[in-house]
């Protein structure tokens, strides 16, 4: 883990203009600045960063956060990556808290790794483009193929030599350890010497998600029947095969701003579409999808199309797969290059204009498909027949989340008409299949449900009452007040903070608070306070609970500001926030007190309506009365919206 003191480091130091203008062009408004948003597509800047609070939001597409959301969300980091991306940046040196020896020495091999394949992938590269046999072997085989010098120098393509061991000699010379060589995959140990793994080809290396190397596909040049097409890095501390879409990297950006994931087989499919520029593409390698692949997916779309060949194999790898694709949340859609064709082949034969409308055009819908090709190779077999109907109702079962309801009854309503079988009947499969499954999913429907207004009774036509009693927009005021102002003078001896929680535990406000997640930073702003520590509103923004991060940003987002041109056109001063806070901290106190005040009034109603003795009657009605004289001065406090 990242010391604490690193994260403070980071934190302090973070200029989020300069984070977020690093990817989005800025201009400045006002103590703002605006640009177009980097996560959906828009023509008119509603896209806002607040230097000043270190916060950016989007009024378009909601998205909001601080500098160190902005990197996760823009490069769909973890915290972690997001961290030792801005303390690169910052030249910040990351002190891991206390570890295991075996923990350090897993990190060691791993930095190790990283450095090695970055000397490989340049060694690889230059042998490409500089050395006679490069040039005449690999570099003139990739022209041939279509590969443009930009798509080349993007992807990092590179070549191996042909001598047994032209990189181990370069590598050791280098002072890398035979150790380290062999972990790596780039050699195998033969006779006691190193022996170079990829020779004689063309070098693909492989991204992480940060844009580091951590593995290599080497393929051959040309139809060579000497050995398997492609070689991969042997799994290690870095490469996981399971883990690892090619490309994803390079396409992360087009996927999110598409909405829409193109998924094929090989490298060149990948490096030839974004040739074209279809960019929003990524490879499995030819192997099963797996839950790690679909989830990286996922973190950019929910909707993935699968490009695969026509032929009977590209039929079959494009069918593995659905259910896990299904059960993560993916829409699924398949295309399937004409016979004899590959995403590379057919690419570079209609063009990029003409590869978009085929696949807009041939998209198939993949349960369906599924079925289609369950029963072409059933035929007339009754037993097989029947396996398909449990395949496909299986595959349906997988629409088990509650917002899938619609899309699978859909499903067996046309399948049932396909397979010519009773709909009852299917919809009963599909149950008894997704019982389990459900029962599961049922721990996790209940959250955040809210226990004050709706057990009481709120009586009809009494604005007042929903006003109060709608959401938390007051107890986010309150918060947002103690958040700004929190450390400015109430009076002469009191701050605003000291004032807010005096009247919140003096009148015993705090049980009014039906969101607990505010009312839980509140005591953590007391308790950090009481400790002697100045409270900060960084020490929210950059809270480690993202619902606290993500709750305050949302507080701190401000829509309208007051035009600088204010003194052109009209005369006087509009004072801003800052300079009205008192009214505004009373004002959020006032509206908690009236809640209270409204909600005894409710409950003392219902007990009138109850039967009474004649002298518990009259206790009620003058309580009614107090409480009603209660509201009447709190409705008179200025600043107190009044109802009629």
């Amino acid at each position: 883990m990242i010391a604490q003191q690193t994260i403070q480091e980071i934190q302090s130091k973070i200029d989020i203009i300069d984070i977020v203008g690093s990817f989005v062009k800025l201009k400045r408004r006002g103590s703002n600045y605006i640009g177009n948003c980097p996560f959906h597509n828009e023509k008119t800047p509603s896209f806002t960063v607040s230097p000043s609070k270190e916060i950016y939001k989007c009024f378009g597409c909601g998205k909001s956060g601080n500098a160190i959301g902005f990197v996760m969300d823009h490069e769909k980091y973890s915290y972690v990556e997001a961290l030792r991306w801005l303390a690169q940046r910052y030249n910040i040196e990351v002190i891991e808290t206390e570890t295991s020896p075996e923990y350090r020495e897993q990190q060691q091999l791993a930095d190790s790794l990283h450095i090695l394949n970055q000397f490989a992938s340049k060694y690889f590269a230059t042998q490409l483009k500089e050395s006679d046999e490069g040039i005449d072997i690999a570099l003139s085989y990739l022209k041939e193929r279509g590969f443009k010098d930009e798509t080349i120098e993007k992807f990092q393509l590179g070549y191996s030599p042909a001598t047994k061991d032209a990189f181990a000699k370069e590598a050791l010379k280098n002072q890398f350890s035979a150790a380290l060589i062999k972990k790596s995959g780039l050699c195998v140990e033969r006779d006691g010497e190193l022996v170079d793994n990829y020779r004689g080809r063309i070098i693909f290396p492989i991204h992480n998600q940060s844009g580091k190397i951590i593995g290599f596909g080497a393929r051959v040049i040309g139809n060579s029947d000497k050995g398997p097409k492609y070689i991969n890095t042997p799994e290690n501390e870095l490469y996981v095969k399971s883990k690892i879409l090619y490309g994803s990297y390079f396409a992360r950006h087009t996927i999110d701003r598409n909405d829409e994931c193109f998924l094929v087989e090989g490298y060149t499919d990948v490096t030839a579409m974004h040739q074209a520029g279809i960019e929003n593409v990524v490879a499995s390698g030819g192997t099963a999808l797996t839950v790690d692949q679909l989830r990286l997916i996922r973190k950019y779309t929910n909707n993935l199309t699968i490009i695969y060949d026509g032929d009977a194999a590209g039929v079959k790898a494009a069918l593995r797969g659905l259910d896990l694709a299904i059960e993560e949340g993916l829409q699924v859609q398949l295309v399937l290059i004409p016979d004899k064709e590959d995403p590379d082949s057919y690419v570079k034969k209609v063009g990029a204009d003409g590869f978009q409308q085929f696949i807009r055009a041939n998209k198939k819908d993949f349960i369906l498909f599924q079925l289609e090709v369950a029963l072409s190779e059933a035929g007339n077999d009754s037993n097989q027949k029947a396996a398909v109907v449990n395949q496909i109702a299986e595959s349906i079962s997988k629409f088990s989340r509650a917002e899938d309801f619609t899309r699978q009854q859909d499903y067996i309503k046309k399948c049932s008409q396909i397979l010519k079988v009773d709909e009852q009947g299917l919809t009963a499969l599909v149950k008894k299949l997704t019982q389990d499954k459900l029962i599961r999913d049922e721990k996790k429907v209940s959250r955040d449900l809210k226990d004050s207004t709706q057990e009481v009774g709120v009586p009809q036509g009494d604005e007042t009452v929903g006003l109060l009693f709608k959401d938390d927009l007051n107890e986010q005021a309150v918060l947002k007040a103690l958040l700004e102002f929190g450390e400015k003078k109430w009076d002469e001896v009191t701050t605003v903070a000291e004032y807010i929680f005096d009247q919140l535990e003096k009148d015993g406000l705090e049980e009014l608070f039906d969101n607990r997640l505010l009312l839980n930073i509140i005591q953590e702003y007391k308790t950090i306070r009481n400790s002697g520590k100045v409270v900060q509103e960084k020490l929210f923004l950059y809270h480690t609970d993202s619902s606290i991060a993500e709750t305050v940003v949302g507080l701190l987002t401000e829509k309208h500001q007051i035009s600088p041109n204010w003194n052109k056109y009209y005369k006087g001063e509009i004072k801003d926030r800052e300079a009205l806070y008192k009214e505004e901290v009373a004002s959020c106190i006032t509206y908690l007190k009236l809640k209270k005040v409204k909600r005894l009034i409710i409950e003392n109603q219902l007990d009138l309506e109850r039967e009474h003795s004649p002298e518990d009657l009259v206790i009620l009605l003058q309580t009614h009365q107090h409480l009603k004289q209660l509201e009447m001065e709190l409705m008179k406090t200025p600043g107190t919206v009044i109802f009629k």
